[in-house]
């Protein structure tokens, strides 16, 4: 597998050629997972040490699986209720902090979880080596990691990492990663047996996906999908609004809203025209509403300061009337006509006759001096008059000033109205004061009067026409965002289907690569197990995307395509769920160099139980292969097929005592207790020349079964009829006849062939043991320890054929 950021690094690499626009390849990069950090200080592959536990479901007092670190198979047997599988889930629990037995489960499946006859706290442990192989620093100190209950809950537990026996201080995912413990989980109970061909097959599919490297590109599919399904979900919550907002609108007696149902009901909506209606720019009634508006904001001519003006202008003429008809009026009359005698006098200064009367030498000089000084005295004198006839003049214009013309759309808006304002602007012909006065105070009255009124009106209509187009706005614009948000998600939609068609391409390019070798590897596990049923397993494949994800299992029936859970009997079953499981708890990516299996042979026949071993051998190559089994069948499988196995045995007695010891083959056990009796000082010598020559026999009868076994095998011969032929009852040189492939002989032919293969002294041993065995010795037995070396050359060579 590769790790997640290769797989991210590959497919970033592949996107400038992908034929994805930039905008999509953008897209693509968005919907790709972060990448995780993963934990754990320590680096290597893992294998277990020990296994301890203590007040823990069968075990009471601490109880310990010693196991050798490294690759070997090891079984760890004994019968229901020994104790055996309560090691398991403790390895399980210590580690994962969860058994796979009891999820899903009610709260009475956990209840018993603490041993009944031990009273102090529950604890468990796991000893583990992390060896790094011949490119890191080799072996490293030992680690435990002890899971320990200070409450009666099966959650109220903590952890302690040791070192050297002293805590470390770590948490557990500081030793063990927990992302890789779910990926590479290395624990099968039997309960798991049945969920992993029983469960969802898009689980497995998602779990062997997770394993080849390829859950970047799922879940980026998944986001991908997300992404799309919101999508489709914006475009047909504003296409369901549409329809809603319509029904709305065509309730309400607006003409802006009748222009809106026109922008909403085409088969694109004008959102344009939404957004013009929405700032008051609609097509419909603008012009109405506009008018309206215009004349609610109306400012008529100022009444307060027109009447003002004509205060003042009414007041400015009754002050001019008085000076005109005073002597200040005459003073500056007369002041007019001595300015303008003065100015002939300037203008001709030669000219001494008088223009007006003819009179001779009267305008001269002295004449001049004496008219200015009479005019300097009148100024003072008219001063008064002229001030109130500037006075007059500026009140008249200011009346004037104040007779403003209408507003230029007034005319098309009100034209009533306009007419009106006409008569207020004719105000500036008229000339005289108390005229002007009159007038444009009627004409200001009239036409503020008719303002006012008309002003009112538009304020009261355009009022009512918000408060029935106000919510109906509101409306339009929490459909015009959502109508942009479809908008824009009919090419975002596009864009997203183009990056999972390329996304599926590469997953199923690299699915078909990377999953190759695992369907390989399963195929031999299931050859092995099943070497003899007629049901044929096919190339698995991993097939589909999303909610159409599986696992394929292409399963016949002599030759006849058949559903694999509909044809398969339960062992068969539970072989195909070895077949899945083991590729991937052994994957070479794994740090764990162990692997753990509770209780796998039951519902196996024969056949199965051979080919089970025979891959259990094939792993503990290059594994740490732990299995826990009641079933003698294993044993007796790995016995019979001569492979190397180190077997403990479980045994549980009165109040929860478990014990765990290791037990030899049957020929080394033998040998073992042969010697000790040869050697025991104490034992007397008639006895000891009795017994031990049936030791020795049971010795070479175990060894020449073995053989025997495997030789008939390799006939072709069936595992039940081999049962049968190696147990029978017979004298020893019957079991060696099958063994050296002579079935039928016996007797002296068998002796002779034992000695051309092995030398005289074989037979004379095989003799001399079956003489011994059945009758009491006719002398003494001799060198015991000799005789025991003796058994133990021919049975290693009889190992050997």
């Amino acid at each position: 597998m590769s790790d997640t950021t290769s797989l991210r690094d590959l497919l970033l690499a592949r996107l400038p050629e992908s034929g994805l626009s930039a905008e999509e390849q953008a897209l693509l990069r968005d919907l790709l997972p972060a990448a995780q950090p993963r934990n754990g200080r320590h680096s290597g592959t893992v294998y277990m040490r020990s296994i301890t536990a203590s007040g823990w479901r069968g075990i009471g007092p601490a109880a310990t699986v010693r196991l050798k670190s490294g690759p070997g198979l090891t079984l760890v047997a004994g019968r229901n209720g020994s104790g055996k599988s309560s090691f398991a889930e403790a390895a399980e629990m210590a580690l994962t902090g969860d058994n796979f037995r009891w999820q899903g489960r009610t709260q009475v499946w956990k209840k018993g979880w603490r041993n009944l006859h031990e009273h102090s706290s529950p604890e468990i442990a796991v000893e583990l080596d992390f060896d790094a192989g011949s490119d890191g620093e080799g072996a490293k100190e030992p680690v435990t990691v002890r899971r320990i209950w200070h409450g009666d809950g099966l959650e109220e537990s903590s952890t302690v990492v040791e070192e050297a026996g002293q805590p470390t201080g770590e948490a557990l995912h500081d030793v063990i990663d927990a992302e890789q413990l779910s990926l590479y989980r290395p624990f099968l109970p039997y309960t798991q047996l049945g969920a992993v061909i029983n469960g969802p097959l898009t689980t497995l599919h998602d779990e062997i996906s997770r394993i080849l490297g390829l859950e970047l590109l799922s879940d980026t599919d998944a986001a991908a999908r997300a992404r799309a399904k919101a999508l489709t979900d914006t475009e047909s919550s504003a296409k369901a609004l549409t329809t809603t907002v319509i029904q709305e609108l065509s309730e309400v007696d607006d003409l802006r809203a009748k222009e809106a149902i026109t922008a909403l009901s085409g088969r694109s909506p004008d959102l344009d025209a939404v957004r013009a209606l929405l700032q008051g720019h609609g097509a419909g009634d603008s012009a109405h509403v506009a008018r309206l508006r215009r004349l609610a904001d109306l400012e008529p001519p100022d009444r307060p300061l027109i009447a003002k003006a004509v205060t003042r202008l009414r007041s400015a003429a009754a002050v001019a009337d008085d000076a005109r008809h005073g002597s200040a009026e005459d003073a500056r009359q007369l002041i007019k006509l001595l300015d303008a005698a003065l100015e002939h006098r300037r203008r001709h200064p030669d000219a001494s006759d008088c223009p007006v009367c003819g009179s001779t030498d009267l305008l001269d000089r002295s004449w001049a001096e004496r008219t200015r000084a009479q005019v300097e005295r009148l100024q003072v004198e008219a001063a008064e008059a002229e001030a109130a006839h500037r006075e007059l003049m500026n009140a008249v214009r200011e009346v004037h000033d104040l007779m403003r013309p209408a507003p230029a759309w007034l005319q098309a808006d009100e034209p009533s109205l306009a007419t009106l304002w006409r008569d207020l602007v004719a105000c500036r012909t008229v000339r005289d004061p108390r005229e002007l006065a009159d007038r444009a105070e009627r004409a200001e009255a009239v036409l503020g009067d008719a303002c006012d009124q008309v002003r009112e009106d538009a304020r009261r209509r355009v009022t009512a026409q918000d408060g029935r187009w106000q919510p109906v706005a509101a409306r339009l614009s929490a459909w015009l965002v959502q109508a942009e948000a479809a908008q824009a998600a009919k090419p975002a939609r596009k864009q997203v289907k183009a990056v999972r068609d390329w996304v599926r391409a590469l997953t199923d390019e690299l699915r078909d690569a990377r999953f190759k070798p695992f369907a390989e590897q399963s195929g031999q596990i299931w050859r092995l197990l099943c070497e003899r049923s007629s049901v044929s397993l096919g190339a698995i494949g991993l097939t589909g995307v999303g909610p159409q994800r599986q696992v394929s299992l292409p399963v016949s029936v002599d030759d006849a395509d058949a559903p694999a859970f509909g044809v398969m009997s339960q062992g068969e079953l539970h072989s195909l769920a070895l077949s899945l499981f083991i590729p991937r708890a052994t994957h070479r990516d794994s740090p764990f160099g162990f692997l753990v299996i509770d209780d796998p042979v039951q519902s196996m026949d024969p056949e199965k139980v051979d080919g089970l071993a025979k891959v259990l051998d094939l792993y503990a190559q290059h594994r740490q292969v732990v299995v826990f089994t009641h079933d003698t069948r294993l044993e007796e499988a790995v016995q019979r097929l001569g492979l190397r196995a180190t077997v403990l045995r479980v045994s549980r007695q009165t109040d929860s005592v478990v014990h765990v010891a290791s037990v030899s083959d049957p020929v080394s056990q033998a040998l073992a207790e042969a010697r000790a009796i040869a050697l025991d000082p104490h034992l007397p010598p008639e006895v000891a020349d009795r017994v031990l020559p049936s030791m020795c026999r049971l010795a070479l009868e175990a060894a020449y079964q073995n053989t025997a076994r495997r030789a008939l095998r390799e006939a072709g011969v069936g595992q039940r009829n081999i049962q049968e032929r190696v147990t029978r009852p017979g004298p020893l040189t019957g079991l060696a006849a099958l063994a050296m492939g002579m079935p039928g002989k016996e007797g002296r032919e068998v002796l002779d062939a034992i000695a051309r293969d092995h030398g005289t002294w074989a037979r004379e041993l095989i003799q001399g043991l079956n003489q011994a065995s059945h009758q009491a010795p006719a002398v003494p037995v001799g060198d015991r320890a000799a005789l025991v070396d003796r058994t133990k050359r021919l049975a290693k060579e009889v190992l050997a054929r």
